[in-house]
């Protein structure tokens, strides 16, 4: 006999009545009723044991957590909550169960507490939710690109390039930590290094993925990037993922067309395929804003952030434009504004980005020509010498979740931005080559994917919306 999924059950695809299932148990009740759930929904399936034709020693070893297998009948339930069960006709205990030290037990935890449980944490319902919208989104992600004439490009991990020049990067070597090989002025000798230099986990794929936009025409990355910034905050990641498309022959409004359909699709696409487990996480949201004060609470549940997404229009404007708007508004002249905004230059805050967002255009936001002084340089500088054509795309309750930009074509004038932060030409040397062999307009951008998970299941905190997360004096699992 086939084994079924509790979602294939309770959906009632199955005619019949005899079925075969394996999961783990939620709760054993009254030696009779197991509620049991398999992962592939947010509901159990009750079992109905006859506890008077089991043998006794089986039904003490049904325990929380327990892996069992069931043979049995799928009947119209008699209870509430459910339209079917199963009547148990055979049980088997897959394996042990210590209910005395098995960690995650029908009541609430604290999600600090399921962040040190985090190899367990995905058997609650919340997790659960999380991590199937999770793998959702990445199966929407390449399906839009796929759909639209993209190639799936695997940037490499171990770089000698440092593509957003912040220099917080971590090394990769096989070098004799307490004995290192050494140059005549004591530096560490890299060229005794496996890669004969200086090496580090990528912190982007974009520089690469530019090569093979400029052959291939359009191109995405999708894959694990790296950042050795000290940041123990809930929205930073030592080791997160990146999707990165790039297009040739793309300006600046060509990639903020793309984006902006792009994250439509992604977020339809669970709207519509992941109902159940978005329900039960705006469920959630809406339980924990009752407990907040008045002034604190959302303005949005996260079903209706979601379409505010999908069925508006995202306004563009000038970051010109938006630093007048911040400057003149109320928050700012009342100083409410934790980081006021006096002079154009300023580097825009989350507060600043929601403002505009949440109060002002209420709607998707797209700033875009930034000071060039606080982007990087691969940025295509404008004529007016002191703006480059980034753009950034700001949503309700997160503020910015792409960041992106027509990259700069002209060799003479990268050659100067490398020059400005001392970026050696010779390190990027093949970067500038694409500037001298058929060089042409081209733009992409950044999403960290974990940044769109965390708007699409509400969570607000990063490190519960990837499996293992990584972060400073963190790295168990």
């Amino acid at each position: 006999m086939q084994i079924r999924t509790v979602s294939e059950l309770l959906s009632q695809k199955i005619a019949n009545p005899e079925v075969d299932i394996k999961g783990w148990v939620r709760t054993f009740r009254a030696n009779r009723f197991i509620a049991l759930n398999d992962g592939s929904t947010l509901n159990n399936i009750q079992c109905v044991v006859d506890f008077e034709n089991t043998d006794e020693s089986i039904l003490k070893r049904i325990t929380t957590g327990a892996a069992i297998h069931i043979k049995g009948d799928l009947v119209e339930s008699l209870g509430k909550g459910q339209s079917v069960e199963i009547n148990v006709k055979h049980i088997e205990i897959l394996g042990d169960s210590d209910p005395e030290t098995y960690p995650i037990q029908p009541k609430k935890h604290s999600f600090e507490f399921l962040r040190e449980n985090a190899h367990l944490r995905t058997r609650t319902n919340t997790f659960s939710a999380v991590m199937r919208l999770r793998s959702a989104l990445s199966f929407a992600i390449h399906k839009y690109f796929n759909e639209n004439g993209f190639y799936y490009m695997h940037a490499p991990i171990i770089t000698g390039s440092d593509a957003e020049g912040a220099g917080e990067m971590f090394r990769v070597s096989s070098l004799d930590g307490k004995n290192p090989p050494l140059t005549e002025n004591g530096q560490i000798d890299y060229s005794k290094d496996f890669f004969g230099k200086e090496t580090n986990l990528t912190v982007s794929g974009q520089l690469e993925a530019e090569t093979y936009a400029m052959s291939l025409g359009k191109v995405y990355t999708f894959g694990p990037t790296f950042r050795a910034e000290n940041s123990n905050t809930s929205r930073h990641l030592a080791e997160f993922w990146m999707i990165e498309p790039e297009v040739a022959f793309m300006d600046l409004a060509g990639n903020m067309d793309l984006a902006e359909s792009f994250l439509k699709s992604v977020i339809k696409y669970i709207l519509a395929n992941n109902r159940e487990d978005l329900d039960f996480l705006n469920q959630r949201l809406l339980d924990e804003e009752k407990t907040k004060p008045q002034a604190e609470r959302s303005d949005m549940s996260l079903i209706e952030k979601l379409n505010f997404v999908t069925e508006n229009n995202f306004t563009r404007l000038s970051y010109t434009e938006a630093i007048d708007i911040l400057r003149d508004s109320t928050p700012n002249k009342k100083k409410k504004f934790k980081y006021i905004i006096e002079d154009w230059g300023a580097d825009l805050q989350s507060e600043h980005e929601r403002f505009l967002v949440e109060k002002h255009f209420k709607c998707p936001v797209i700033l875009y020509d930034y000071p060039a002084n606080i982007k990087a340089f691969y940025m295509r500088l404008n004529d007016d010498g002191k703006t480059v054509r980034a753009m950034d795309i700001l949503f309700p309750g997160i503020g910015e979740i792409v960041g992106g930009a027509q990259r700069e074509e002209r060799l003479d004038v990268l050659k100067k931005k490398m020059a400005a932060i001392h970026i050696p030409e010779e390190d990027l040397w093949w970067y500038l080559d694409l500037r001298k062999y058929g060089t042409a307009v081209h733009s992409g951008f950044g999403l960290g994917f974990e940044r769109l998970v965390m708007f699409a299941t509400g969570m607000s905190n990063i490190r519960d919306v990837i499996p293992f997360p990584r972060t400073p004096q963190n790295a168990e699992f």
